[in-house]
């Protein structure tokens, strides 16, 4: 079985972001970039069902194969996927940004061509918090869905996910082929070692665009306005209960 996991660039998690001067956008001018985190946490999903972890029979996934949409440098990101373990990358280059639905679009092409029996991606990504890609890829291939996995068990051409929900856990059998979204506890991440960083490097990318796959990228939607939170104020101390009730009802205005 082939296991399809979409990885995306983005700005390292460690940073803190900076909003460009005219609120246009975020600053990523010479910082550093990185694999989303709930990407790498499904990169090792699936090559846990590779290799055997996590719960899952070796040989479970035949194949891993990373896909990345973006500029030219996501083939960095592709390349550590490949050094924790993917098979091979293909990289559909698209300068700018790429919403939600058209790289929905784009996937699903990649699916109709390479057949994967399960497809792995991460709840959301970091830059844009979208938490669309997963279900609107489920809606157009027609494939069941398991989104916020903090546990996957194959058997039996069956995907048994169990996700994290507001009263305790859920779990759902979905039929293979199936869509799953990863959640933090998943697992924990492996780090790419130095033999594998190498031979990462020998790991075929196929180069791919948009155009290959008869998709318009052209954004719907238009940032208006980027700019930070408001800075916290200070808190402030009160003598009595009386005086805490006072300042609630009349100057917070939550009574």
């Amino acid at each position: 079985m082939k296991v399809l996991v979409p990885v995306k660039r983005v700005l390292d998690y460690n940073l803190k972001v900076r909003v460009k001067p005219d609120q246009s956008g975020v600053d990523l001018s010479n910082l550093k970039m990185s694999m989303n985190p709930f990407d790498e946490i499904a990169v090792e999903e699936a090559v846990r069902m590779k290799e055997g972890g996590g719960g899952h029979a070796a040989g479970a996934a035949s194949e891993v194969i990373a896909v990345s949409i973006g500029p030219q440098q996501a083939q960095e990101t592709i390349r550590t996927a490949l050094a924790m373990g993917a098979d091979r990358g293909i990289l559909v280059q698209v300068d700018g940004d790429v919403e939600p639905l058209a790289v929905a679009k784009i996937l699903k092409a990649i699916c109709d061509a390479e057949q994967p029996g399960l497809v792995i991606l991460g709840k959301q990504a970091i830059d844009d918090d979208s938490n669309q890609t997963g279900q609107m890829l489920a809606a157009l291939l027609d494939w069941p869905q398991a989104t916020f996995a903090s546990k996957i068990a194959l058997s039996d051409g069956k995907a048994a996910v169990t996700r994290e929900v507001d009263g305790g856990l859920q779990t759902l059998s979905v039929a293979l082929p199936a869509i799953v979204t990863t959640d933090l506890r998943l697992n924990e991440p492996r780090y790419a070692s130095l033999p594998n960083i190498m031979k990462a490097k020998k790991k075929p990318i196929d180069m791919k665009t948009a155009a290959d796959y008869g998709v318009d990228v052209a954004p719907r939607l238009q940032v208006v306005k980027v700019a930070e939170p408001a800075k916290r104020q200070g808190g402030a101390k009160v003598k009595t209960v009386q005086e805490l009730v006072e300042k609630l009802k009349n100057e917070a205005g939550v009574l």
